[in-house]
């Protein structure tokens, strides 16, 4: 039943949202945010947890503050996502002004292939509408399989809407298809700052250790393609904002292992100074250090409790 609650209520986001005048649908977004916030469920409990981390000299005022404006901005995320589908290209291209785009263009225009990697910071699914509208390139994206599954097709179905080509998260066959798009030239984006898997590398992250994809460092060793951190985040203006941080190099000496965990440490290291710059659009409202985790693993195996 809670399954198929929760197909219904995104149902009626995606059905209902879009077809709000645009000062409703920000309005309602802000009322939702605010309701949640003041509930402070597990969810925002965690968002202020996490963000403790990013701004350690924060007073419990300040975090109460910076997480409120996380949930807004969260909330910013999915109006538009909701909306997405209805925006005309024109408004797509003007919704987005990046920062050292031409690392991109430049990826792209040699030919070698380029893989972004993104934290859950702003609105992934709008730069990459951005990038398919603006540079009129193809872009291919890995998704995480949701529960229930009319939830999952939904989201498929809503960033196929956008231009994307659309995988699911199933390890070796994704791996191989990002691969050859990327042998072809292609661009690739992938939100890389929580491990989906048990085959993460273990990254130092705001001074804690945490475990993070090693799929972006991977298919750049295997492929020759650019590995490009993208931080993106919100201002006051309707446009989102984004910087493209300079690339990851492959390591010259080291086995493939090495190398993967210190491409995935710098990404990290990009990452943190993206999100510590803009704490408000990082939207961690989910378990991420394996401090954290590890209490739970153990009560999941029997050892403790959470």
């Amino acid at each position: 039943m809670n399954e198929r609650l929760a197909g219904v209520l995104y149902g009626a986001g995606w059905g209902a949202v879009k077809r709000l005048p645009e000062p409703a649908a920000r309005a309602l977004g802000r009322r939702v945010a605010d309701r949640s916030w003041r509930r402070r469920g597990q969810g925002v409990r965690r968002l202020e947890a996490n963000l403790a981390r990013v701004v350690p000299q924060a007073g419990p005022a300040e975090l109460r503050a910076l997480s409120r404006a996380g949930m807004r901005s969260y909330l910013r995320y999915w109006m538009e996502s909701f909306r997405l589908p209805v925006w005309s290209k024109e408004r797509i291209r003007d919704s987005f002004a990046g920062e050292d785009m031409h690392r991109l263009t430049d990826g792209l225009d040699s030919g070698r292939g380029v893989v972004l990697a993104l934290p859950h910071m702003g609105n992934w699914d709008l730069a990459g509408a951005w990038a398919v509208t603006a540079l009129g390139t193809p872009l291919t994206t890995v998704v995480e399989r949701l529960k229930p599954d009319s939830v999952f097709q939904r989201f498929i179905a809503h960033r196929e809407s956008l231009g994307l080509e659309v995988l699911p998260h199933t390890g070796g066959a994704s791996f191989g298809k990002l691969a050859r798009r990327l042998r072809q030239g292609g661009l690739v984006a992938l939100v890389a700052d929580r491990d989906l898997s048990a085959s993460g590398v273990e990254v130092s992250f705001f001074g804690e250790t945490a475990r993070m994809p090693a799929g972006p460092a991977m298919l750049a060793q295997q492929t020759g393609a650019l590995l490009l951190p993208v931080s993106l985040w919100y201002d006051e203006t309707p446009v989102m904002k984004g910087h493209v941080h300079p690339p990851v190099p492959v390591p010259d000496s080291g086995t493939r292992a090495e190398r993967t965990a210190v491409m995935t440490q710098s990404v990290a290291d990009r990452f943190a100074a993206g999100i510590a710059a803009h704490p408000q659009d990082w939207h961690m409202l989910q378990r991420l250090w394996l401090r954290d985790l590890e209490p739970r693993r153990a009560a999941h195996d029997g050892g403790g409790t959470v």
